[in-house]
């Protein structure tokens, strides 16, 4: 081949490339034969292919040549002279290399001529017949000496039946190169098929267009008879027909038609066959099915003349009676448009008078701006001619540089402002309104005006397609490029690439915002709220931020007109993305709305949006452009519909909503309550009433969701409310800003969930706040709350009724108890240390009165075992961690020990309290100082109160801790005097053992309660071992397995052989129900053979000889334990379904061992045959 020819084998031009091909062209002169087939029987032409020089062999078996290289033909042609001086015939060449099966040099040459204009119909006909490229079934042993590949000499590729269906990468001795060579010829095989299915389509398309063209033709001359659908047309139907349900949600309809038409892709229109563009819609279609459509293609006029003679009179009157009556139905018609076109015509005449009236009073009022350098000197207003109608002389028409007998000219752009009057041109644009009329230099030629026109026609000009009709005229004005970007935009928008449209808004937005037509501004903004089809989080800001300044630049009238149809259009999409963009658009416009509008359509939109979208990310738009609403509504009788839509919020089931509202929506919706002065009067209110409501019908069952969305509600309700306080305080009037500020602490408030709950942001600034917090500690220390309506309010009314309501709570429901404490926590933080010390502290100590004299009074300690306790000492007591506020709580919590222990009351409440507390490692310590108080008391009940109570807080201390404190405290209270304060103690045991891992730990734990168990004193202590059976079901599972085995199981054993010869028979039931329970919890556990023989299975048959007597239904149970426990000892087979985990596993691990040792008993000791053992039978 040429050097300029592209070469379709040749994978690579570099210059490695080359010279390693170059290398194996001489290694391929020590093998002649390599490439050929090898010497046949049936090949005459065999001796002369071995005998040829090695030349030719070696450009032949170069399949992708380098520029530098020597054409195939070429060398072929200089062989051939050099050898027979005489010239020989291409057909003969074309021959020979067949015969000798030079396929890839034949095939070069093939290509070669092809290019040249010199088709060969030998090698023509050679490679496009499939079947001299079959693979061969078997391979000669002669061949493979000859460095044939073991697939054979050629080899058909998986695709397509083409004239290069071969394995060239097999003649090649650079092994490196076939798998590229292969892609190379795969590559052509594709390019070769494209080619034949587009030569396919194109002779389709013709074949239906002339029998479109012939069956229009009898259509016209016999309309009665109609041709059945031919194949072609029922593909194209079929697509039309379905884009048009998809288009317009008919799914179901679709699907169910496509389904009927699954032989047809209707993802794409080329699957119809067709080698054209794809047809409008059905719609369109319909609407232009009265009108000529205008063809894309050039057409040509064609008369066919008809003799009157040879048509009938009937005939011809009919004919001649339908073209009048069309004819006068298309001038009516015309003749409509004709007047409408008038009336239009003298409004814009109006108006443009009324614009130029204007324009001159400007033009008097304000002084030109002063001329550029260089420029011409502007025309005076006089002399500037009327304003011609839109879109007609504004362009400057290329096409009219070929008429010179009409010069070309430039009338004067639109004066008309846009909306915003103080928008001041650019010096490049009054350069553009300073021009004059353009005029050409005309040639001193006398030639004719036809003949310069036909002239100029040879400039190839496309002035009649919609594209080139708008690159023939240039915009010279704003109006102009809007009129033009407004016809470009909705061709360019489908045609970018969905990743970057987002480049378009700007260009969208200021054609929208400056173009004159309404419809022309709605069909733009609908290619905005369209152009993505699933817009992410970047792409949505870009579209918001777009419209905001469309908004600004427009004013509130056009946004509500133009900007709103287009979300409320979207409200109900089937994407969330595009239904998210709507609830965020609805937040971004809200400023730029009418108010009548935002407070009625926007908010009746989002709480629509709110109620019915089933996304949650869509819903939390909602909500924070709900909060946005909130900041700019001002119509009173909206409150009761934000109160609505707060509580809808509240009860979502997504976090995410829910989070959006205490960070967004209610801070928004308290900041209006402020301005209504609601917030005091009827917001808190409303919520304190609902959470009495719910406690009142939650006697039996208290809906703990209900209350904490009330209760979180009213605790993001704690930063306005204090802002009301401090801004409505009789100080204010001295806040004095100037001069040096104090800093506030950092740990002064609570952290804030968003920076709208943060205090500084709701009074305007920290130092403004700072301020106020000085004057504020300033009041309360030293002059009181007289005249301070906002305070006293929460003091007398808010805390009251707040400890009224903690007073009734379940104190078993640690749910409410910490989300009451953490509500006090917040609310005593914000109002500081000494409003919590001088107003809620003491209405706290007057409900609990913990004085002596009412240690044995028990009517008036009914409140020491409510939520009050826990909710005061871990809501209010906990604010401040110095010593005093340290020491108070410690004080406080011995007092309500001591109180409760001496008063014979339930525990409920200090156990709640240890249980809040403990969840804190601060408070491990002092809550140890409290227990130890109580181990040190003189009273027994005080003592055994402190015994339980260690068993709550183990769980959570440290194991270094439970050392030091914890077990040296229990063990000075199992050997008490009193046998109830050391049965309190094993409870306490039990739960070390269960979550302790030091064995020196256990082990004392272990002494300690077998000296319970064995010690002869405890013998008939039947509430010592009614307390130990317990404690053993409930930790046994989950303690140490050794502990288990050799201390649990043997001990309940001997308990429930024992309690057999009780004879007290209340004991005797009592003992059996706890071991029952125990034996339960057990027998899920791992129990080996040994210990369910000796102990587990015994044991299980004294509780059933004790509950054949006492409860029947429980021997049933035991008898079943104790069947299932004997069948899983016989069954010791390995495999056994019914064996139990346990023991299947150690009869398996037992039975696996034995093998292995087996089989390397039978080993020498041997590397080799030690490997043998691990491999894989074969």
């Amino acid at each position: 081949m040429a050097a300029g020819n592209v070469n379709p084998f040749n994978l690579s031009d570099s210059e490695d490339e080359a010279d390693q091909r170059a290398e194996d062209g001489v290694h391929i002169e020590k093998s002649p034969n390599v490439g050929t087939q090898g010497p046949s029987s049936n090949n005459p032409f065999s001796p002369q292919a071995d005998a040829e020089p090695p030349a030719l062999l070696v450009s032949s078996t170069r399949t992708s040549p380098s520029v530098e290289g020597i054409s195939v033909s070429v060398a072929a042609a200089a062989m051939t002279v050099a050898l027979a001086e005489t010239r020989v015939s291409v057909d003969v060449i074309a021959a020979q290399l067949i015969r000798d099966h030079y396929i890839l040099t034949a095939l070069e040459f093939h290509t070669e001529l092809l290019e040249s204009g010199r088709e060969l119909p030998r090698l023509r006909d050679y490679f496009s017949n499939p079947g001299n490229f079959e693979r061969q079934t078997g391979t000669p042993p002669a061949c493979k000496e000859q460095g044939l590949g073991p697939g054979g000499p050629l080899n058909r590729a998986g695709s397509i039946s083409t004239l290069d269906s071969l394995d060239f990468a097999r003649y090649s001795d650079d092994g490196n190169r076939e798998s590229d060579e292969r892609v190379a010829v795969l590559e052509f095989e594709l390019r070769k098929a494209k080619e034949t299915i587009q030569a396919l389509r194109t002779n389709l398309t013709q074949a239906a267009e002339s029998d479109t063209q012939e069956r229009n033709k009898n259509y016209s001359s016999h309309p009665e008879t109609q041709e059945p659908i031919r194949p072609l047309e029922k593909r194209a139907l079929n697509f039309l027909v379905n884009e048009y349900l998809l288009k317009n949600e008919y799914k179901l309809s679709a699907i169910t038609f496509s389904d009927e038409n699954d032989d047809q892709d209707f993802e794409l229109w080329d699957d119809v066959g067709l080698n054209i563009p794809k047809p409008p819609d059905l719609l369109q279609i319909y609407r232009n099915c009265g009108s000529a459509l205008p063809s894309p293609r050039n057409t040509v006029d064609v008369a066919v003349g008809v003799e009157s003679g040879e048509l009938t009179g009937n005939y011809i009157t009919q004919k001649s009676d339908l073209l009048q009556q069309q004819q006068t139905e298309v001038v009516e018609e015309l003749e409509y448009q004709i007047s409408l076109l008038n009336e239009e015509k003298q409004s814009l005449a109006d108006h443009i008078k009324k614009l130029q009236s204007e324009i001159q009073s400007l033009r008097r009022t304000v002084s030109p701006p002063p001329p550029d350098q260089g420029s011409q000197p502007t025309p005076p207003s006089s002399s500037t001619p009327p304003q011609p109608p839109l879109d007609n002389g504004q362009y400057l028409d290329i096409r009219g540089a070929s008429e010179p007998d009409k010069p070309p000219t430039e009338s004067t752009p639109p004066t008309q402002t846009i909306s915003n009057p103080t928008h001041t041109s650019s010096q490049s644009h009054a350069k553009l309104k300073s021009r004059g009329t353009v005029v050409f230099d005309q040639p001193n030629r006398k030639l004719s005006p036809a003949f310069q026109q036909a002239l100029l026609s040879f400039c190839k000009m496309s002035a009649d397609s919609r594209l080139g009709a708008e690159v023939s005229r240039i915009a010279d004005n704003e109006e102009s490029v809007m009129l033009m970007l407004g016809r470009c935009l909705p061709h360019i928008v489908p045609n970018v690439l969905l990743a970057k449209r987002e480049e378009l808004i700007p260009l969208i937005l200021c054609t929208a915002c400056l173009h004159p037509e309404p419809k022309e501004r709605d069909q733009l903004l609908h290619i905005l709220f369209n152009l993505i089809k699933r817009p992410d989080d970047e792409q949505r800001q870009m579209i918001l931020t777009g419209c905001v300044a469309f908004a600004r630049h427009v004013g509130p009238t056009r946004v509500e007109a133009e900007l709103l149809p287009q979300c409320w259009e979207q409200i109900n999409h089937k994407y969330p993305e595009r239904r998210l963009l709507v609830a965020e658009a609805c937040g971004a416009l809200a400023p730029y709305l009418p108010k009548e509008i935002r407070s009625s359509l926007v908010l009746s939109m989002l709480q629509q949006m709110l109620a019915e979208d089933k996304a949650d990310m869509v819903r939390e738009a909602v909500v924070k452009s709900l909060a946005i609403i909130m900041g700019y509504i001002d119509d009173p009788d909206k409150y009761s519909q934000g109160f609505e839509l707060m509580l809808l919020s509240l009860g979502d089931p997504s976090e995410r909503v829910v989070s959006a509202i205490h960070q967004v929506f209610i801070p928004a919706f308290a900041a209006w309550t402020t301005e209504l002065g609601n917030l005091q009067t009827t917001l808190i209110p409303s919520l304190l009433a609902r959470i009495e409501k719910l406690l009142k019908q939650g006697e039996h069952g208290l809906d703990e969701h209900k209350l904490h969305m009330f209760l979180s509600a009213l605790q993001s309700l704690i930063p306005p409310l204090f802002s009301v306080v401090i801004q409505n305080a009789p100080f204010t009037h001295r806040v004095n800003l100037q001069g040096d500020i104090p800093p506030i602490e950092v740990t002064r408030f609570p952290r804030p969930a968003s920076p709208l709950q943060d205090i500084a942001t709701i009074v305007g600034s920290r130092e403004t706040l700072s301020a106020l917090l000085i004057l504020y500690d300033y009041q309360l220390e030293h002059e009181g709350t007289t005249g301070w309506d906002s305070l006293l309010w929460v003091v007398n009314q808010l805390l009251p009724q707040l400890i009224d309501i903690v007073g009734r709570i379940n104190v078993a429901s640690t749910t409410c108890v910490h989300e009451f404490s953490r509500f006090f926590w917040r609310l005593c933080r914000t109002f500081g240390k000494i409003f919590t010390n001088t107003k809620v502290k003491p209405q706290f100590q007057e409900i609990l009165r913990l004085s002596e004299e009412n240690v044995d009074a028990l009517t008036g300690n009914g409140i020491l075992t409510k939520a009050t306790v826990p909710i005061y000492a871990t809501g209010v007591l906990t604010c401040y961690n110095q010593d005093e506020d340290r020491k108070l709580l410690v004080g406080f919590l011995e007092d309500v020990m001591t109180t409760l222990s001496l008063s014979h009351a339930p525990l409920d409440s200090l156990k709640a309290s240890f249980v809040e507390l403990g969840a804190n490692p601060v408070y491990h310590e002092l809550l140890l100082t409290v227990l130890w108080y109580g181990v040190v008391h003189t009273s027994a009940l005080v003592r055994c109160t402190a015994a339980r109570m260690f068993e709550l807080l183990v769980k959570g201390v440290n194991e270094t801790l439970v050392a030091q404190r914890v077990v040296p405290a229990l063990i000075t209270l199992s050997s008490d005097p009193e046998i109830s304060v050391r049965i309190s103690t094993i409870p306490a045991f039990g739960t070390i053992m269960e979550t302790v891992t030091q064995k020196e730990l256990l082990e004392r734990v272990k002494m300690q309660l077998a000296s319970f168990l064995e010690d002869p004193q405890y013998q008939d202590q039947h509430s010592l071992h009614m307390e130990i059976i317990r404690t053993f079901g409930r930790v046994g599972p989950n303690a140490e397995p050794r502990f288990r085995d050799e201390f649990v199981l043997p001990h309940l054993h001997k308990l429930a052989l024992g309690n057999n010869v009780q004879a007290t028979e209340s004991k005797r039931i009592d003992i059996a129900t706890q071991l029952f329970e125990a034996y339960s919890a057990l027998s899920c556990c791992f129990i080996s053979e040994e210990l369910m023989v000796n102990h587990f299975l015994p044991g299980l048959r004294c509780l059933r000889t004790d509950m054949e007597q006492l409860s029947p239904e429980h021997e049933v149970i035991l008898s079943s334990m104790i069947k299932e426990g004997e069948i899983k000892v016989e069954n010791r087979g390995i495999g056994q379904a019914e064996g139990s985990v346990s023991i299947a596993a150690s009869l398996v691990g037992e039975d696996a061992k034995t093998k292995f040792l087996s089989k390397m008993g039978q080993l020498t000791t041997s590397g080799a045959m030690l490997a043998n053992v691990f491999q894989r039978k074969k």
